[in-house]
C-alpha cells in the first residue's frame, strides 16, 4: 500500500471524527433502528428504512477513516530545521506579481486540504510548483485560471 502523506493536525482532526462515529454516531443509529422496528412491519417503514440508510454511510465513513489512518505518514513539520525550503507541511508565504497581493498556504494531504482555510493540497498544482522552491524564488505555476507569477515572501515550519 502506497503511503499517504498527512499533517499531524489532520491525522488528529482524523482520529476525533472516528471517535464521535464510533461512540457517538453509531450508538444514535442503533438506538433509531430499534425504535424503528417497534412501529411494525419494516417493508414500508420509512423511519427503518433511513436509520438503516444512515447506518450504511455512518459505517462506510469509518471503514475510509480507519484505512486512511493506517496507510498514512504523518508528518510533523515542528520537528524539522527549517532551511527556507518549500516542503509538505510547511506554509508559504506568496507575493502574486500579477495583483500585488500577498497569500499564504499551508501545503497538507488531500483529505485536509480546504483552500478557504489556506490549506491547499501536495497534489494541487500551486503545491507541486512550489516544493522544492526557497525563499525569494520566482515561481510561475499554471493552475485551470491560467499561469500566475508568484515570489516566496516567506516559508514557516509551523504546526
Amino acid at each position: 500500500m502506497k503511503q499517504i502523506p498527512m499533517t499531524v493536525q489532520g491525522a488528529e482532526k482524523l482520529k476525533e471524527e472516528l471517535e464521535f462515529l464510533k461512540n457517538v454516531r453509531r450508538p444514535e443509529i442503533i438506538k433509531a433502528i430499534a425504535e424503528a422496528r417497534e412501529h411494525g412491519d419494516l417493508k414500508e417503514n420509512a423511519e427503518y428504512h433511513a436509520a438503516r440508510e444512515q447506518q450504511g454511510f455512518c459505517e462506510g465513513r469509518i471503514q475510509d477513516i480507519e484505512g486512511k489512518l493506517s496507510n498514512c505518514h504523518i508528518i510533523d513539520i515542528t520537528k524539522m530545521k527549517n532551511n527556507g525550503k518549500v516542503i509538505f507541511g510547511a506554509t508559504v508565504v506568496l507575493m502574486n506579481l500579477d495583483t500585488e497581493e500577498e497569500v499564504s498556504y499551508k501545503i497538507v494531504g488531500d483529505d485536509e486540504a480546504d483552500i478557504k482555510s489556506g490549506l491547499i493540497s501536495v497534489n494541487s498544482p500551486i503545491a507541486r510548483g512550489l516544493i522544492g522552491k526557497e525563499i525569494d524564488d520566482s515561481v510561475s505555476i499554471t493552475t485551470p485560471g491560467g499561469k500566475v507569477e508568484f515570489d516566496i515572501v516567506d516559508v514557516l515550519y509551523q504546526g
